[in-house]
């Protein structure tokens, strides 16, 4: 393990995140950008903040972006060589109008056991204060987990909250970020973001995507109908399932913009 992974590994075991900048690079950041600019138009029924896994789950572009090296050798750092996606999520905040995301903690929502799981928040635009980046309560990773409660009185993305009292907001951070970096986050850590406040069109926009470690897959309710194996190998209906490598030659075109996917297959040892 390299002197800078260390260090990150250290930082996500005493604060409950981790930064890793400049992640990808500027040309699949912009072909991102793209294809959430294209999901907006596509379905203008629905928040831009509010661009869930249903919506792409077997979209050639998201399946290329969220099974991509470089992401993956992240999350082997925090999970080990067998990794499974459950959940992914684009959030688009226009300016003015990007909702906040209220405290909470991811874990709550997802029923896993083992809770072996790390979130990854890619910046497709520069994460910052004033476009609502999420901000985290370094050290809540040792919380247990709580009940989301609902939370209406305010539109916000996930119309739920952790208890305000639990919260010690004085203590919060800003998770900054350029374009292509990537944070990582434990699933207990309280976490959120503000709304976008910017009055000139400054969106922020990124990608969640939620990994584990495959040993919890069997723990998964709900969720099997995405989950995916992205790296090495999980055990899933009584039997071992691993990766079988990158296929190219699927096209995609997202806004006249076309190239190349990748696609995740996986096939059973035994």
């Amino acid at each position: 393990m390299s002197v800078d992974v260390s260090e990150k590994r250290a930082q996500f075991d005493r604060d409950g995140y981790a930064i890793h900048e400049d992640v990808l690079d500027a040309g699949l950041v912009a072909e991102a950008s793209a294809h959430v600019d294209w999901l907006v138009k596509k379905h203008p029924e629905l928040r831009p903040e509010n661009l869930v896994h249903t919506l792409v789950a077997k979209d050639p572009f998201w399946v290329r972006l969220i099974s991509d090296e470089r992401l993956l050798d992240i999350a082997e750092e925090y999970l080990g060589p067998n990794i499974a996606l459950f959940a992914s999520h684009y959030i688009s905040k226009p300016p003015e109008d990007g909702q906040p995301v209220l405290w909470h903690q991811d874990g709550s929502y997802w029923p896993l056991e083992p809770m072996e799981v790390v979130t990854l928040w890619l910046a497709v635009d520069d994460s910052l204060p004033e476009n609502g980046c999420m901000r985290v309560v370094p050290g809540t990773q040792g919380m247990e987990l709580h009940e989301m409660k609902p939370s209406t009185d305010t539109p916000n993305v996930l119309n739920s909250q952790i208890d305000p009292e639990l919260v010690d907001e004085e203590r919060a951070v800003d998770i900054v970020l350029k374009a292509g970096g990537v944070s990582v986050h434990h699933p207990n850590i309280v976490h959120g973001s503000n709304p976008n406040t910017f009055a000139i069109y400054r969106r922020l926009r990124g990608l969640l995507v939620s990994l584990g470690s495959a040993r919890f897959c069997c723990g998964v309710k709900g969720s099997r109908a995405l989950m995916s194996i992205c790296r090495g190998r999980v055990m899933w209906k009584g039997s071992i399932w691993r990766f079988a490598g990158v296929r190219r030659g699927c096209r995609w075109d997202v806004g006249g913009v076309v190239g190349s996917s990748r696609q995740c297959p996986f096939e059973q040892v035994d």
